[in-house]
Formats: C-alpha cells, sequence, structure tokens
C-alpha cells in the first residue's frame, strides 16, 4: 500500500473536514473507502435537530391566542358609551337610566370575560415559551455547528475532487497509448462523479439547514417579543380598564347620576386596550407566518437529510 493509499483508508468526515488536498491523492483509493461516509455523522446528527426544533419551535399555540384575541375584539365592538347619556330627573323617574344602565354593565361583564380568557391564554402562552425558550436555543446552538462542520466537509471534498481531477486529466495525456490505462482513468471520473452527487446533496442540506437555523431564531424572538407585550403592556391595560369600566358600570347600573359616570378617562381606557389587542392580533399573525416559513424549511431539511442518507 502506498503512503497515499494508506492516508486515504485512514480518512473520516472529522478529518476529512480538516484535511489540505495531497497533490498525489488517488482517486480510487479515496473514493472506495470516503464516498459513501463524507458527512454521514454530520446528516445523521442534522435528523436528531431536525426532528427535536420540528417539536419544540412548532407549538402553533398563537393560533389559540388570537383566536381569543379576536372574541375580545368582537365583544369591546358591542360595547356602547351612548347608554351613558341616558341620565338626568326624568330618566331616573322613568327607570330609562337603570335600564341603560345595566345594558352598558352587561356590555362590560362581557368584554370582562373575554379579556379573562386572554390573559389567561397569554399566561399560558408565557410559561410554555419560557420553559422551551432554552430548550431550543440549545437545539439551535447545534444545528449551526453541525451545518458549520458539514460547509467544511463540503468544502474541502470540493477542492480534494478539484485535485483529483487534474491528476485524472495528467493521467490520460500520459496514458494517451495505453488503452487499459485509458480504462482506468475513465473508471476514476465515473468515481469522481458519484463524488459530486453526493456533495451537492450536502451542499444542498448545509444551506437549508442554515436557513432553518435564521427563521427558527427569528421565531423565537418574535414569541418572545409577543410574551413581553402580552405580560406586561396588555396586562397591565387589561388591570386598568377592568378597574375604571368595573367602576363606571356599576355607576351605571345603579342609575347614578354621580361623577363617575364621566366617560372621557374610561373612553381613553377602552381606545388604549383596542390599540394593544390589535398589536397582540398583529403579533400573532407575525408569528403565524414564521411558524409557516420555519416548519417549511424543516420540511425540506428533512427530505434533504432523506436523500442524503440514501445516497
Amino acid at each position: 500500500m502506498t503512503e497515499h493509499d494508506r492516508t486515504a483508508s485512514l480518512m473520516s468526515p472529522g478529518k476529512l473536514s480538516r484535511l489540505k488536498p495531497q497533490p498525489a491523492a488517488t482517486p480510487e483509493a479515496w473514493l472506495d473507502r470516503m464516498a459513501a461516509d463524507v458527512g454521514r455523522l454530520q446528516v445523521e446528527n442534522l435528523l436528531d435537530v431536525q426532528q427535536a426544533l420540528a417539536q419544540q419551535a412548532l407549538d402553533r399555540a398563537a393560533g389559540a391566542l388570537a383566536g381569543d384575541l379576536e372574541a375580545l375584539t368582537t365583544a369591546w365592538q358591542q360595547l356602547d358609551f351612548k347608554l351613558l347619556q341616558t341620565r338626568g330627573w326624568w330618566a331616573r323617574t322613568t327607570g330609562k337610566a337603570r335600564s341603560a344602565g345595566a345594558e352598558f354593565a352587561a356590555q362590560v361583564d362581557q368584554i370582562d370575560a373575554r379579556l379573562k380568557a386572554v390573559t389567561a391564554r397569554a399566561a399560558e402562552f408565557g410559561r410554555n415559551h419560557g420553559a422551551g425558550a432554552a430548550v431550543t436555543d440549545r437545539t439551535l446552538l447545534n444545528l449551526d455547528v453541525e451545518y458549520r462542520a458539514l460547509d467544511k466537509i463540503v468544502e474541502q471534498g470540493a477542492k480534494w475532487l478539484q485535485d483529483m481531477r487534474g491528476q485524472l486529466q495528467q493521467r490520460h495525456a500520459a496514458a494517451a497509448a495505453d488503452p487499459s490505462a485509458q480504462q482506468k482513468v475513465r473508471e476514476d471520473a465515473a468515481r469522481c462523479e458519484i463524488l459530486v452527487v453526493r456533495l451537492k446533496a450536502l451542499r444542498a442540506l448545509s444551506a437549508t439547514a442554515q436557513q432553518a437555523l435564521a427563521q427558527t431564531r427569528d421565531l423565537l424572538g418574535a414569541r418572545g417579543a409577543l410574551v413581553q407585550h402580552l405580560s406586561q403592556t396588555l396586562a397591565a391595560t387589561s388591570r386598568n380598564w377592568s378597574t375604571r369600566m368595573g367602576s363606571l358600570a356599576a355607576a351605571a347600573q345603579a342609575g347614578s347620576d354621580s361623577p363617575e359616570l364621566s366617560v372621557e378617562a374610561p373612553q381613553e381606557i377602552h381606545r388604549q386596550l383596542q390599540q394593544h389587542v390589535a398589536q397582540a392580533l398583529a403579533g400573532c399573525a407575525r408569528l403565524a407566518s414564521l411558524e409557516e416559513a420555519a416548519a417549511t424549511s424543516l420540511d425540506q431539511m428533512a427530505q434533504q437529510i432523506a436523500a442524503a442518507r440514501a445516497a
């Protein structure tokens, strides 16, 4: 066995990633031992990462949250502040103020019930994100390591393949008058083409893995931003709304003509709640879009892993 053949027989995917092309490498010795195993370890590791991300990152929980937010939006659209305009001595005498106040209070109660449902759902959403984010971050770190290792293997494999082809050209020229040697060159060239197909599959997998990494990071960022909005901005506004609107509804239901029935401040709080709910809905929509994109990349990654394993 020549020194170059011995070197090829000792190659592994990890060693290949650190390999520098040698001018006397023999295509037959290298391909016979390594073509089927180039990047094999990284492909198997990426399969584990892909399956983990599909479970960890794509929970689709924003859909249920968006449903509760939409139900809240429908309820608040029915709140009629004009009912509070039925006041004064005649309204109290005829009972119209009390009747209108009861209707307004019922509307407030309906919104408050929807608001409680949103608050509960948001808390659950936040807990799930907090519990899973650290795990998914570690999985993404593994994905980053594996796709970069695969990139390096493909790069070094391509350089070695280029060196092999150069040697084949030299051998072809040197064996112009030797049919047996020419046949050997053709066989080695065919083996090189097998490696070309393998490297192409690995390169495509690496590119998709990189895309999945970026999209999943965006997804986690958007989920974290939505959790922050729900737990801080929307939660504070919801508490304020419930307190102020509850007092207003109680006064209206009693048929009171007291200063508590001033609607300017409650209307402003109501507008703030509408604004923050709209922002939460926009966050849910963005999250759904990012989840769809990440799911598509992970599906493509799974297909390319299967192709690389079969090659």
